[in-house]
């Protein structure tokens, strides 16, 4: 049946309680309401023209649209509470917009948008690119404040902002019956449980349902008896973009927001669906829900549209590193769910950990699994081995169900001698430091990023401590550390030109990967295991490098923005071959993209070059 406006609620209620209106003054939002139209679209009809994408700005009240290409496939699914359109210089690759479901729309001419922004001039770091008249067509770097990256909002937004209305708290003994009379007079999905200014729990319309209604629960009982316990939360001061994060790893809806102690408020994943980033919390809601293999296996096809989506909004590479992670960290997660509930509780304590470019949260859609397992000392071959080897075979075997392929040199966690107890890691470390052989340097670039998936984490906590004070200030091991590193060079020739591959498969190609990203991965672990540093993501390596006085603050910035427009330049270059029904790689011919982006990549690939010399010559043995 078709929508019709009569069916959405009233406009002024939905201005109120929208991330971006809800900041204009009452005055403007009470006349938004009196003069914007709510226009009905039927499921499959075109919801505006390819005109109306560039000439308003349009905000999607319910249902979904897809943004389709000129093949009609879609470029993105569009969700309640976003907006899009007022491109300036077009769409990228979008040429229609079609209701994906009976929606809603409210649409806005520039001369409205603008008049808005004069009133309130921070919404047009808010409002899509192009949105403002006077800056539309300017350009910023990519990541900084009015940049492309629509996951911006979310990494600078302090949390605090999202926050809507003071919590609604119950003490423990309220009953479930006034606990559920309470949250729908109060229109909320959640209620916090405190007691003396203290968080107990989380009770959720979810558990409402599945916990009392299906259960057949007395509903007389205490709301403890049905709450989460010590649910996880998050800082008023952290940005938006940990909480998206923090809800896709762990299946959750509902984030209690504390400062300090102190509990201040409650947002969901609602909250945030301004940001297409947050398509990702509802990929992994879908991962959680699976019950067998084959059903992650089909959720996990939807990874490569997720990359699409994010390189069509011009997502910053590190944003989509740590939303695609998310998913794969999802996916590890579950088939683990799945390998105990076949084979029973684990006898003893382990930590399953991801490895390389997951450990790190800068996976694409093209991966390989790297993963091993670190055992309690407690493990005991003849009696625990059966279990554990079954367990990591079926989680690996699923990992390469899922597309995430069976890593070439074998350092999964179903290889026996990468599942082993943590006094036996300890020794492996201990000796790749003393004695830094090639392959020892090799397994040291694999295994010296690590992080907790599921599990005891202290087990790995512990033992990254322990190596990190072998590494800090061991010049022996970093010389030939750094030996190893510059076998990774830029693509560039005698006169600094960038220098394609010269013959095989791949000839007349660049290698993003292998000579664009990890060179600068490489420089990142040296300084990281220098300094005794624990961060594993690149990005934040090189930071704390330049904090702690390993690296100049230039030279540190000069290597994120090099790290941040390879990796983007690659994830955008598999979005394309991904359109086009391509499996996705790292090999770029220079002649598809303009000659500026060809000039940065040359001034990307020379300053990794450059920092490489400095490396070199410091550690000369």
């Amino acid at each position: 049946m078709t929508q019709t406006a009569s069916d959405t609620p009233p406009l002024a209620d939905l201005l109120r309680m929208h991330r971006i209106f809800g900041l204009l003054s009452d005055d403007t939002q009470k006349k938004l309401a009196d003069t914007l139209k709510a226009k009905p679209v039927a499921a499959g009809a075109q919801a505006c023209t390819p005109a109306a994408l560039q000439q308003q700005l349009h905000w999607l009240v319910t249902g979904s649209v897809h943004l389709l290409d000129g093949q009609q496939q879609p470029v993105i699914t569009l969700y309640p509470g976003e907006l899009f359109g007022l491109q300036a210089d077009g769409v990228a690759g979008v040429e229609e917009c079609q209701a994906r479901t009976d929606c809603t729309l409210v649409s806005m001419d520039h001369a409205l948008v603008d008049a808005l922004q004069t009133e309130l001039p921070a919404l047009s770091l808010l409002l899509p690119r192009g949105s403002t008249g006077a800056t539309s067509t300017q350009s910023s770097p990519r990541g900084a404040p009015g940049g492309t990256d629509p996951a911006l909002n979310l990494m600078t937004t302090p949390v605090r902002a999202l926050i809507k209305r003071a919590p609604i708290t119950l003490p423990p003994h309220t009953s479930i019956r006034d606990a559920a009379k309470l949250m729908s007079e109060q229109r909320v999905s959640s209620v916090l449980i405190v007691e003396q200014e203290h968080l107990f729990g989380v009770v959720t319309d979810r558990d409402l349902r599945n916990r009392v209604i299906a259960a057949g629960m007395d509903s007389t009982r205490p709301i403890m008896d049905i709450a989460t316990l010590a649910p996880l939360s998050i800082d008023v001061q952290n940005p938006a973009f940990d909480a998206l994060l923090l809800m896709a790893r762990h299946n959750i809806h509902h984030v209690p927001v504390l400062d300090g102690q102190r509990i201040v408020g409650m947002i969901t994943a609602t909250d945030l669906t301004e940001q297409h980033s947050t398509s990702a919390v509802y990929l992994a809601g879908d991962i959680y829900k699976q019950s067998t293999v084959e059903g992650l296996q089909r959720a996990s096809t939807k990874i490569k549209r997720l990359q699409q989506s994010l390189a069509a909004a011009e997502a910053s590479a590190y944003s989509t590193g740590h939303i695609i992670t998310a998913i794969t960290d999802a996916i590890t997660t579950r088939l683990l769910q799945l390998g105990e509930a076949q084979l029973g509780p684990a006898p003893i304590d382990y930590v399953w950990v991801a490895a390389g470019s997951q450990a790190r949260n800068e996976q694409t859609a093209k991966s390989d699994q790297d993963n091993c397992m670190v055992l309690d000392d407690r493990y005991d071959e003849a009696v625990h081995g059966p279990y554990f080897k079954a367990l990591s075979q079926f989680v690996c075997d699923g990992l390469d169900a899922c597309g995430y392929i069976y890593c070439p040199g074998e350092m999964m966690a179903m290889t026996d001698t990468w599942r082993q107890p943590q006094k036996r890691w300890a020794d492996y470390f201990a000796r790749w430091t003393s004695q830094p052989n090639p392959k020892a340097l090799m397994l040291t670039c694999v295994f010296f990023d690590l992080r907790a998936i599921h599990g005891k984490s202290e087990l790995l906590d512990n033992l990254r401590g322990d190596v990190l004070k072998r590494t800090q200030g061991n010049t022996l091991f970093l010389a030939h550390m750094v030996g190893n590193a510059l076998t990774h060079q830029p693509p560039l020739g005698m006169f600094k030109g960038i220098s394609t591959i010269r013959s095989g498969e791949h000839k007349g190609t660049i290698d993003l990967k292998h000579t664009g990203v990890v060179p600068i991965v490489d420089l990142a672990r040296i300084y990281a295991l220098a300094g005794g540093d624990a961060a594993v993501n690149t990005h934040d390596r090189l930071t704390s490098a330049a904090a702690g006085g390993a690296i100049s603050e230039q030279s540190a910035r000069d290597l994120r923005d090099a790290l941040e427009f390879i990796a983007y330049t690659r994830i955008q270059h598999q979005a394309r071959q991904i359109s086009r029904a391509e499996s996705p790689d790292s090999f770029l011919n220079p002649a598809d993209v303009s000659n500026f982006e060809r000039s940065q990549l040359k001034d990307a690939f020379t300053v990794v070059q450059s920092l490489q010399s400095v490396l070199a010559q410091r550690y000369r043995h």
